[in-house]
């Protein structure tokens, strides 16, 4: 059922309340206009105070004036502008159509600007400190409130400084991922697993792929588990790319290493997502901040989702 709130009623509402707003308005402003004799000495007929009386003079036609300007100015920007319910106005205006506007507008202004670094391989684009420090601009108002000032992320967030890549660092890639977005999924892998003695096994097994602390024993025990996983990571543990599956055999956790973090993220899956820029940042400026991401991890500055 659709919610009432964005039912055609509603606009019938608000368009109507606004023209009785201004109807009533206007007739106020004819009663007001009306001078009623109430006594014969131009007062209303009441005393206070013994002598003091309320005198019965009209309204002051400057005042009047700035009633009628404001009843007409509010006519006429409701016939021009949205804000009759539903209704677009006759000029067809509207803050999206605007923001849109402003956006190309600033498109066009910028142009000239990344017109230089169009045709530049990615090494060069990366050794240029103009593009740089646009890219280093750009990255610090689209990437840092999750990947951090220095791109070294945190738990959850990807670090963007080394070698490590979930989708791949190559410079195409990272554009991919900037203009797309990217959802990484691991399902609940615990039934698949076994009992809770499984999946610890398991844990400590996935730990021992890198060399981590871990139990040698449940190790080997949890090694005949790890089939539930290879599907994604591979027989071997490194990883697969293509699917953005992690790889177990180094020592970067994404979110926590240790017994307990394993086995949780092996019950309870994950979801991450790195949402898509296509809409905030034009062709131009994302080849550019990739550049800037790609030589974070490749010695050329000082990945985007790893």
């Amino acid at each position: 059922m659709s919610s009432d709130f964005i039912s055609n009623g509603w606009s019938v509402f608000v368009a109507a309340a606004t023209i009785l707003g201004l109807v009533f308005c206007v007739v106020l402003l004819v009663i007001a206009s009306r001078r009623k004799v109430m006594a014969n000495d131009n007062t209303t007929g009441h005393t206070w105070d013994e002598d003091l009386r309320e005198l019965n003079n009209p309204l002051p036609r400057w005042w009047m004036g700035l009633f009628v300007i404001t009843v007409v100015f509010a006519g006429a920007y409701l016939a021009l502008y949205p804000g009759l319910g539903s209704a677009e106005g006759t000029l067809k205006w509207s803050s999206t159509g605007q923001y849109r506007a402003e956006q190309e507008k600033a498109r066009v202004a910028l142009s000239e600007v990344y017109a230089k670094y169009a045709g530049m391989p990615v090494e060069q684009l990366a050794g240029n400190t103009q593009a740089m420090g646009i890219g280093e601009r750009l990255f610090a108002n689209n990437c840092a409130a999750c990947h951090g000032s220095d791109a070294k992320g945190s738990k959850g967030f990807p670090n963007l400084t080394d070698a490590d890549w979930l989708y791949g660092g190559a410079h195409d890639t990272i554009v991919e991922t900037i203009v797309k977005g990217r959802i990484g999924q691991m399902p609940p892998m615990g039934a698949a697993v076994g009992n809770a003695d499984d999946v610890r096994n398991l844990a400590h097994y996935v730990l021992s792929l890198s060399g981590s602390p871990h139990n040698s024993v449940s190790a080997q025990l949890g090694k005949a588990k790890f089939g539930a996983c290879a599907a994604c990571h591979g027989a071997d543990g490194k990883g697969n790319q293509a699917l953005g599956a992690p790889n177990l055999t180094d020592k970067i956790w994404l979110h926590g290493w240790g017994e307990e973090a394993v086995v949780s993220i092996i019950n309870n899956g994950k979801t991450n997502q790195m949402p898509a820029h296509a809409e905030r940042l034009s062709p131009e400026q994302i080849r550019v901040l990739g550049a800037y991401v790609w030589s974070l991890s490749n010695g050329a500055g000082k990945s985007v989702t790893q």
